[in-house]
């Protein structure tokens, strides 16, 4: 039987049991919470009241927190100029489900407003913990088993599973973008994903601090080209130039070479999107909506024209790469079949698709190409971006002394030039004042 309510001597403020309750109106609603001591709930009283009066009084949800998410993922546009793809939306709700919902809907069980960034910092220890994660996926295999077989749930042993540190920051992106959302709708009065403490694990193997990714060697990339099938060389030949992504070499179709001409290029208009079982290809916009033209050297333009010559597809819509039935390849397929078997014979097993793109960044910088014009080459969406990426590549030195009258006389030279391709017709100017 629930203790009786007593009046105190401050209005507002009753005694139940050993803990204290209070009340207080707010828009002609009257408002109760309760307190663990007197002193606390006076102490909450005046700061509603106080709040009410200056027109900011918050009053949690107590909505659900899988609710508000599995309604908030179906509308969410995104913060950003680049928008919300539907890939991107497929990955929130399968993270959502796999990973959120497990600890903060079955675990915790609390509404959306309960959730505190003790929370969140709890969360991301369980993510970080290869015994519970190995126990997830063990309960993730027992459920698929039996929706497939229909009986009861199998005993699957649980194997301890690692997520790296780049997965628990992808993970984490779901989560702070829906509590993003509930603040600005009014649900929640702070974020409490905001100031996470993200985990780093150093490898043994981890190298330099800032080397994220792996390119490979001139002798690596010449001895894989010779050694991978002849009727595949041509495409991986292309990949390793033009540092396209995977998608958006499947994407390529001959109206988008321009293989004739004193700038031979390729155009990047789209890219093939992730197909799932049973959904039929499809294709979208570059990654950040970077359409962007690629030149081509005259080798691969070579090469390409004499594939266009004896291709069995090769109409102006038709893919440059197709599978054998004209249709886009698969990723894996062509992994399991071609890629990796050379790789192994090419002491380079490490390798995958992205590497040729890290190899082509890794021979722009060396040939003296600058940040900007590298960032415009790969199609990133910021300069600081392929910064952050690739500045391992860059030479850590300051180099040689600058010889500033070599500098000025190369100057001048130009300065001169200029002058005669234009007949005097521009304003004169002293080197004195280019200098400046």
């Amino acid at each position: 039987m629930a203790a009786r309510m007593e009046t105190t001597r401050h209005r507002g403020i009753y005694k139940r049991g050993s803990r204290y309750t209070l009340t207080y109106r707010v828009d002609g609603r009257q408002r109760w919470e309760s307190a663990p001591d007197l002193k606390t709930a006076l102490k909450m009283k005046r700061r509603r009241e106080a709040d009410r009066d200056s027109g900011e009084f918050f009053e949690a949800s107590r909505e659900r927190f899988r609710d508000y998410a599995s309604e908030w993922i179906d509308r969410y546009q995104g913060n950003g100029r680049r928008g919300f793809t539907d890939d991107t939306r497929a990955d929130y709700k399968r993270d959502l489900e796999r990973y959120v919902f497990p600890f903060f809907d079955e675990r915790l069980g609390r509404p959306i407003a309960g959730i505190t960034p003790r929370d969140v910092a709890n969360w991301i220890a369980w993510l970080c913990d290869e015994q519970e994660q190995g126990r997830r996926v063990a309960d993730e295999k027992r459920q698929r088993i039996a929706r497939r077989e229909k009986v009861s749930p199998p005993v699957v042993p649980a194997k301890p599973v690692r997520l790296s540190d780049a997965t628990v920051r992808r993970i984490l992106s779901p989560l702070r973008a829906c509590l993003s959302s509930a603040r600005r709708e009014g649900l929640i009065r702070s974020n409490p994903v905001d100031g996470a403490a993200l985990p780093h694990r150093p490898k043994v193997d981890e190298g330099e601090p800032g080397q994220r990714v792996r390119a490979m060697t001139r002798n690596q990339l010449a001895m894989f080209l010779r050694i991978v099938r002849s009727d595949w060389r041509v495409m991986f030949q292309f990949l390793a130039s033009t540092g396209l992504r995977w998608g958006e070499v499947a994407a390529v179709r001959w109206r988008d070479l321009r293989l004739d001409g004193s700038e031979p290029c390729v155009h990047v208009r789209q890219a093939l999107a992730r197909r799932r079982k049973g959904e039929p290809p499809r294709f979208k916009p570059p990654k950040s909506n970077q359409a962007r033209t690629v030149p081509l050297d005259a080798a691969l333009v070579s090469e390409l024209r004499g594939r266009r010559a004896t291709a069995r597809f090769a109409a102006y819509d038709d893919l440059v790469f197709p599978a054998e039935n004209g249709e886009p390849l698969r990723q894996e397929n062509v992994r399991r079949r071609v890629l990796s078997i050379a790789a192994q014979e090419a002491d380079v097993p490490w390798i995958g698709f992205h590497t040729f793109r890290h190899t082509c960044a890794s021979l722009l910088f060396d040939a003296g190409r600058n940040v900007k014009q590298v960032q415009r080459w790969l199609g990133h969406h910021s300069p600081a971006f392929t910064l952050e990426r690739y500045v391992h590549l860059l030479d850590d030195g300051v180099g040689d002394g600058l010889d500033l009258a070599a500098e000025l006389g190369q100057g001048a030279n130009k300065v001169q030039t200029q002058r005669a391709a234009n007949n005097g017709t521009q304003p004169q100017r002293d080197l004195a004042e280019m200098a400046h």
